[in-house]
């Protein structure tokens, strides 16, 4: 064992902090330094092994060096340091909820960067596969498959089987993985002209909230279920909060950080960034429905970029909807007479809306409805929206997905919800039946009567 794991040490008080990536100094990119980098963490990641049920690749480390001959790093093959990062999608859920190292601590422990600086080496040194940049072009698939008759073609072929052994062979997509459906009336299409009709001047301001909102729709809330976007829209004009639709929308990069094309994240904000900016500029705040894209403006973005100031702007203004509404309920602003009530609903809290410390917005608010008690259901259910429909992991999202699927079926709940949609259907195909999930901006929808 590391001398530095046998040395007690004193563990920090203060809030984890993260520094940012310095991903554009050629030291970044050095694989001897990198090397480095991974045996001091794997090593105290192996003394402590604190996460070890949060994902695979903390078991994948663990059982190589408990299988090696010394039972310690030094005799384990580098391959494996390389399946580590392979198993890490940067759910960010070791660095907030586990590990006692992170900085201030001295040892400065952040696994989930360390994993994306080892992928953004590997994509400089050997690029990506077909099927992986194929699955992280999330717009440029969005706006293939939405073509009309090439749309009902798509879907059908997800679903069937003989398509979907096809594709496996073709682009090792796991036969079993649930695949979004694709919308030729996207979300632009629906919202644009009942926006158009809508007032935006007389709007009431908060302490912390403008009342005027830019719905940054998402490439995933465009194309794959612009339903949600729909219903987010009708609660806040029931709200009384002036709603708008960004003039674009591109994929937020969060795909692409997970494969670590750092190059295509730069140009993704380069794209959404200045245009967001100009609308916080205006007197807007910014709504994202889909908690990773929240969450690369929020943390990933400003620490690529921590000298980008149009960053910290749209930084500080964009929320999550159900932040946002909570912000209105604690000024007195949000509307509280519902006509339908819920019942019991088993809600899961996605990874990447946890790691935004803001609560449980969402239980808080549907718990406002009468007659309703949420259970919450705190795991990651292991989708990342590409790792469980590659065929080499996805047996290995659905047994990370088990814990929930079972507190769900045992709940025995009038609904199941997940504020990432991908992370609903993940846990409807572990349940295997015809239920399936309904979003929390559904669910609100429906308890007003919308």
């Amino acid at each position: 064992m590391s001398e530095q794991i046998n040395t007690r040490r004193e563990g920090s008080l203060e809030a984890p902090t993260r520094h940012p990536l310095n991903w554009q100094d050629p030291t970044f990119y050095d694989e001897d330094a990198l090397y480095k980098e991974l045996e001091r963490v794997y090593d105290i990641c192996h003394g402590c092994r604190r996460c070890f049920n949060l994902c695979n690749a903390f078991p994948t480390l663990f059982d190589a060096i408990d299988d090696s001959e010394s039972m310690e790093l030094d005799s384990v093959n580098k391959k494996v340091y390389w399946d580590v990062v392979d198993h890490c999608y940067l759910c960010d859920m070791c660095f907030m909820t586990k590990c006692p190292y992170v900085p201030p601590h001295e040892w400065n422990l952040d696994f989930p960067h360390l994993m994306l600086r080892a992928k953004a080496v590997k994509f400089k040194k050997q690029g990506a596969s077909f099927r992986d940049k194929l699955l992280t072009s999330t717009d440029t698939v969005g706006k293939l498959a939405g073509i009309p008759i090439v749309v009902q073609t798509v879907n059908a072929a997800n679903k069937n089987p003989i398509a979907r052994k096809m594709l496996k062979s073709a682009l090792g997509v796991h036969t079993d993985a649930v695949l979004p459906q694709y919308h030729s009336n996207t979300l632009r299409k629906q919202a644009v002209p009942q926006l158009e009709k809508c007032d935006h001047q007389a709007v009431q301001a908060t302490d912390t909230t403008k009342g005027r909102v830019v719905l940054f729709s998402t490439c995933y809330g465009n194309y794959n279920e612009p339903q949600l976007g729909m219903d987010l829209i009708k609660i806040f004009q029931h709200n009384e909060i002036a709603v708008t639709l960004a003039q674009q929308e591109q994929c937020c990069g969060m795909p692409k950080l997970e494969l670590g094309d750092l190059d295509a994240v730069k140009q993704a904000k380069e794209a959404n960034i200045p245009m967001l900016a100009d609308y916080v500029r205006q007197g807007w705040d910014i709504v994202a429905p889909i908690p990773s894209c929240a969450l690369m403006f929020k943390q990933e973005l400003p620490l690529i970029f921590p000298d980008d100031a149009d960053v910290a702007l749209v930084r500080d203004a964009i929320f999550d909807p159900f932040e946002y509404l909570m912000l209105r309920h604690k000024a007195g602003k949000m509307k509280i007479e519902f006509k339908q009530s819920l019942g019991k609903i088993a809600y899961h809290v996605a990874c990447h809306l946890r790691v935004q410390n803001i609560g449980l917005k969402t239980r808080d608010c549907l718990e406002l409805v009468q007659d309703t008690s949420v259970e919450t259901i705190e795991r990651c259910s292991g989708h990342d929206g590409t790792y469980a429909v590659k065929a080499e992991y996805h047996e290995v999202s659905m047994k990370i997905c088990k814990p929930i699927v079972n507190r769900v079926a045992k709940a025995e709940c009038d609904y199941y919800s997940s504020d990432c949609p991908m992370a609903g259907h993940q846990i409807e195909n572990g349940l295997e039946g015809n239920n399936t999930p309904t979003h929390p901006l559904t669910l609100l929808r429906i308890a007003y009567g919308l």
